[in-house]
């Protein structure tokens, strides 16, 4: 049966998930939001002539062990069989600088060599083309094997038998062979040169970009995976950042919450940035922000989208999928996003909120100037203009709207950090015009969305509900630490929406029901909050619960099950690794103490 105990590859320009015998379960190709090429794990259970697969068996298999390389995106997969036979698998997609730039070829380089006893292994490798409706087509020639599907076609260029590799026969694996699958281009080394080079400037890249990192002194480990991981989910070429890797994995079993993440939410991209940024890694950032500059400039005076696709463009429409069957069986399989057409107007708080470091930050290539501030303000002015306006709010309600209280305060957010930066830049005039601006939101905010008789801000104006997103209020600067207010919340959220050590984001019935299973980054918001209600240990022993839930590789999804921990929900999910970076980097014991 599938889960989600699964491993992350890639190299900012398309990504691989692996399970722990090493096959190639899910990959989309050329791009994050392509069509996936590698479908397995959304076919349900397996048939007896499976598509989309890409398979390195070992004969009379046991067990597996697999880890990644330290500090790396490089994955290693030891499968034993049981006559004491052993083969190691080196997965990983090449990344590193070459000639003052980026390399990061659509190529997914694998590697395979006998480690013990006289292990026979077989090559299947299937790509599917239209979301597994069409299989490929094959041509082949001394070293190479050609799969022709309707837009593009694949390469692998090995040191294998192509005929043991076409007819999927076993082999005896007497040395260590190579394969590449990337575009149709020749190699112009030989294969195990060419791989090894690949291999050893990519491992060198992951090493010298985690050694950059300004990491905690607690959770080290925990935090490089996830640094790692935000990144793997940046799509260099445009800036945008995945919500996650998937489509359709179900919030919980049988739920019909299915959705296609493959798409940059700008709300979703800003924690990103901000988490990455708290690390010391900004480049993902800086390239960001002038994606946003890019979505608005071609805009041409329409509202700002929640979502768009990575190359920046606005339509997502939503349709199903008849040839997957789904996570486990459990469609339906989705493709797009109809989220692209709802109002959410916490989305230019969102844009704005990512900012701040070029203008403040005098290490940025690419300083803030006046004209990229000339160029944010017409984005703070939709902000005002919208704050008390009713939206499907950040979670995406697709049967109601209502002045969420989220969205309000990002909209206050988005008229505060402009008023910040035209201080910044010694305009006197637009901080005074955009203080008072944020001035008036948060007093109609504080009217609006605070509820008396629950001693608490509620999730909308006027309402009776309590929303995780709420225990934001500090976080965003909008209440400071010391507020009762944010004490009041915070009881409230507790009293409703926990349940054991999961924070749901809310329990009232929607459009699908009752949820039945908790949001995680909700939970790492529920422990930021309570340390800064000096409740420490309360805090600290709910991050170590959450670390525990993590699969093996270090790895969230976007939803917990309360009872069991299981994942649930599109993975790996981006909100969630923000969510361990924030909590780690605040609770951590400071390096002083170390010495």
């Amino acid at each position: 049966m599938s889960d989600l105990n699964l491993a992350l590859i890639g190299n900012c320009g398309y990504s691989a998930l692996i399970d722990g015998c090493g096959d190639v379960v899910w990959t989309c190709l050329p791009a994050f939001d392509s069509d996936p090429v590698f479908c397995s794990l959304l076919q349900g259970e397996p048939d007896e002539d499976p598509r989309g697969i890409y398979r390195i068996e070992l004969m009379d298999f046991v067990r597996a062990e697999q880890r990644y390389l330290d500090q790396t995106a490089i994955l290693s997969t030891t499968l034993y069989d049981r006559y004491g036979g052993a083969v190691e698998l080196t997965d990983f997609a090449p990344r590193f600088k070459q000639f003052g730039r980026s390399f990061r070829p659509v190529m997914l380089a694998r590697s395979v060599r006998p480690v013990a006893g006289s292990p026979r292994i077989r090559v299947r490798l299937r790509p599917a083309f239209d979301y597994g409706a069409s299989r490929c087509r094959i041509s082949f020639g001394s070293h190479h094997i050609r799969y022709l599907g309707p837009d593009h076609v694949l390469r692998l260029t090995t040191d294998a038998s192509i005929t043991a590799i076409l007819d999927e026969t076993p082999f005896l694996l007497e040395r260590e062979i190579n394969l590449l699958l990337g575009p149709d281009e020749t190699v112009g080394q030989s294969v195990a040169e060419t791989t090894r080079h690949l291999y050893e400037q990519t491992r060198a890249y992951w090493r010298d970009w985690v050694r950059h990192l300004m990491v905690p002194l607690e959770w080290q480990e925990a935090v490089i995976r996830a640094a790692i991981t935000l990144k793997l989910s940046a799509f260099e070429d445009s800036g945008a950042i995945v919500a996650a890797m998937t489509t359709s994995i179900p919030e919980a079993p049988h739920s019909g919450r299915n959705w296609d993440y493959r798409y940059c939410w700008l709300r979703d991209a800003y924690f990103v940035v901000e988490a990455l940024n708290r690390l010391g890694a900004t480049r993902t950032m800086e390239n960001y922000l002038y994606y946003i500059i890019n979505i608005a400039a071609n805009s041409q005076g329409r509202p700002l989208q929640p979502v768009y696709r990575i190359n920046g463009t606005s339509q997502l429409d939503e349709t199903t999928v008849e040839t997957l069957t789904g996570y486990r069986g459990m469609g339906p399989v989705r493709v797009g996003n109809q989220a692209f057409s709802q109002i959410q107007n916490d989305v230019y708080g969102a844009a704005i909120l990512a900012a701040p470091h070029v203008f403040f930050d005098e290490r940025m290539d690419r300083p803030g100037d006046v004209g990229l501030f000339r160029r944010l303000e017409a984005l703070g002015e939709a902000a005002a203009r919208v704050h008390d306006r009713p939206d499907a709010g950040l979670w995406e309600l697709r049967g109601t709207q209502r002045v969420h209280t989220f969205s309000a305060v990002m909209c206050w957010a988005a008229c505060d950090r402009l008023a910040r930066i035209a201080a910044r830049l010694d305009l006197p005039g637009r901080r005074d015009y955009w203080r008072a601006r944020a001035d008036g939101i948060h007093a109609t905010i504080c009217e609006q969305a605070w509820n008396e008789r629950r001693g608490s801000f509620v999730e909308s104006f006027g309402g009776e509900h309590m929303d995780a997103s709420l225990l934001l209020l500090r976080e965003l600067g909008f209440l400071r630490a010391d507020d009762p207010r944010f004490a009041g919340t915070v009881a409230a959220i507790e009293a409703e929406l926990r349940r054991g050590d999961f924070l749901f984001r809310y329990v009232k019935e929607d459009d699908f029901g009752h949820p039945e299973t908790a949001f995680t980054i909700c939970t790492f918001w529920y422990i930021n909050a309570l340390a800064t209600l000096g409740r420490t240990g309360e805090a600290r022993e709910l991050f170590e619960h959450m670390l525990s839930c993590r699969n093996r590789h270090g790895l969230l999804s976007e939803d917990l099950a309360p009872a069991t921990g299981e994942l649930w929900g599109n993975f790996p999910q981006t909100y969630s690794m923000v969510g361990l970076i924030n909590c780690a980097t605040r609770l951590s014991r400071p390096w002083e103490e170390a010495f």
